[in-house]
């Protein structure tokens, strides 16, 4: 009897056990899970302006938010030399300057991430007008960019001419993604849309355009400027106009080829806003020979001729000069239209300045916010100083751009206060801004988001704290010994049973 009992006591330990083990190593295998993110996706954008090309990277995390990746930006870095239109007559010379950008780009990507990590080129004003100018030439400085990136690790996408109204809506996106109007963490570190905040408008001030972007008070109406933007599951009716020739470089060559125009002579000619005693020698080409300039060209246009500017620095007669930039007439006996017969609706809430608009404000010793009354008070006394005193002024002294700071303050006044119908009550509400945290306020980013919701997303990858084929292996093996055990343990019952029968059997023929 001892000898049936001990088996019995063991295979119901071994069956005990087998079960306990099996739902513990279940319980574990499903509460231990990791789940582990994809990793890193990165994407290239290269703005390429008018008068320069800036390389970004960006990089987001593998899986989305609805839809849309949450993007940073990681590396930043300008290609040397000008913008890619000034390549017009030698397209072939345009892809020796990308490689020093492209080459500290590759180090930023992990290698094998290299052949998964898309590029996109975006060209803006300075390309759109050499397109109108000379279209064979625009598609030869595309085709350029397209032969020297085919050769690159990195997935090409294209180079493409953006409009004017696209450059302002993805301006406007990145703008208020950086400022968090699309998406917040919460309490519990995820991430959510805001509760009812506004949104920001976008000024953007290039070489060859400016734009201007916001969701105004009616964002029904004025539906031919308004672009639908739709950004982490929700839509947005975004006011956005573009203004060819209004960026500040294009704005200056009219400038220089009115007053050449108002000038007694074709040689000599005085520049209001250029500093006192600054003297240059520019050719005609230079200003105007641009499509920007064609309606100020001379009867008798030299392209090589040389006309030599010599500054006056006078600020009164410098906003005289600027104000006739300006087509205003247009407008005239027409409501909401602020100047070159264009429809905008009111301007509403916080506006956020960069670009140009940036550089000059900065070069006026102003930064963030500030009232009207010290805007023109800082660009009355900067328009004032003579050459030499400006090199001890400015930060950082460039030639070019200093001498033509006067004028962009003199410009960015007219745009913003007789263009855009800023006044003094609403000038603070528009902050001069070139970057937010480590990320700068471009088009780019807001390209690079509008972009991502096309790159579709991975899911989450769950590791376990068992490999697939260890937990199969040691279910099957367990499960297989409960089995044995209650097997077992049935035959011992059945056998024991039986006994028990013969014994009674036995005990009842027992002769007498």
């Amino acid at each position: 009897r001892m000898l049936t009992r001990t088996p019995s006591v063991v295979a119901q330990v071994f069956l005990l056990l087998s079960i306990v083990l099996v739902i513990a190593i279940a319980v574990i295998q499903i509460n231990q899970q990791q789940i582990l993110s994809p990793g890193l996706k990165y994407g290239i954008v290269l703005d390429a302006g008018s008068s320069r090309t800036t390389v970004y990277v960006y990089e987001w995390p593998a899986e989305k938010e609805n839809n849309t990746g949450v993007v940073s930006q990681t590396f930043k870095c300008n290609v040397k030399g000008p913008g890619i239109s000034s390549y017009e007559s030698n397209p072939g010379a345009l892809a020796k300057p990308f490689d020093d950008c492209l080459n500290k780009v590759k180090e930023r990507i992990p290698v094998y991430l290299h052949k998964n990590t898309s590029v996109y080129l975006g060209a803006t004003a300075g390309m759109r007008l050499l397109r109108l100018q000379n279209e064979t030439a625009a598609n030869e400085v595309l085709a350029s960019i397209q032969n020297y990136f085919r050769a690159q690790p990195f997935e090409f996408r294209g180079a493409q001419i953006i409009t004017g109204p696209e450059e302002g809506v993805y301006g406007w996106i990145t703008a208020n993604y950086l400022m968090g109007n699309f998406l917040e963490r919460n309490l519990w570190r995820t991430w959510v849309h805001p509760y009812r905040k506004e949104t920001t408008g976008a000024l953007d001030l290039g070489g060859a355009s400016t734009q201007i972007s916001f969701i105004p008070e009616d964002s029904q109406e004025n539906f031919n400027s308004t672009l639908q933007v739709k950004l982490y599951g929700y839509n947005y009716n975004v006011y956005t106009h573009s203004f060819p020739c209004y960026g500040r470089d294009e704005a200056e060559k009219r400038l220089l080829a009115l007053l050449l125009q108002k000038s007694n002579t074709s040689s000599n000619v005085d520049n209001p806003c250029y500093p006192q005693n600054y003297n240059t020698a520019l050719t005609m080409k230079y200003f105007s020979g641009s499509l920007c300039t064609e309606s100020l060209r001379p009867a008798n246009y030299y392209p090589n001729q040389l006309v030599n500017f010599h500054g006056t620095g006078d600020p009164g007669l410098c906003q005289e000069m600027v104000s006739l930039l300006f087509n205003f007439t247009a407008c005239r006996d027409i409501e909401d239209c602020p100047f070159s017969g264009i429809h905008q609706p009111k301007i509403k809430g916080n506006f956020v300045a960069f670009s140009g608009f940036y550089y000059t404000i900065n070069a006026l010793n102003l930064s963030g916010h500030f009232s009207l009354a010290d805007f023109n008070s800082s660009m009355w006394f900067f328009c004032s100083q003579s050459w030499a005193q400006l090199q001890f002024m400015l930060p950082k002294f460039e030639e070019i751009y200093a001498r033509s700071y006067c004028f962009s303050a003199n410009f960015i006044y007219y745009l913003l206060v007789h263009g855009y119908n800023f006044d003094a009550e609403t000038w603070p509400q528009i902050h001069f801004q070139k970057e937010v945290g480590n990320s700068s306020i471009a088009w780019s980013l807001g390209y690079m988001l509008s972009l991502t919701n096309m790159i579709p997303s991975e899911g989450k990858l769950i590791q376990l704290p068992l490999k697939p084929s260890l937990f199969a292996g040691l279910v099957v093996f367990l499960t297989a010994t409960a089995l044995m055990c209650l097997l077992f343990l049935v035959y011992l019952c059945i056998m024991s049973r039986n006994r028990k029968n013969i014994s009674h059997v036995e005990h009842v023929f027992i002769p007498e």
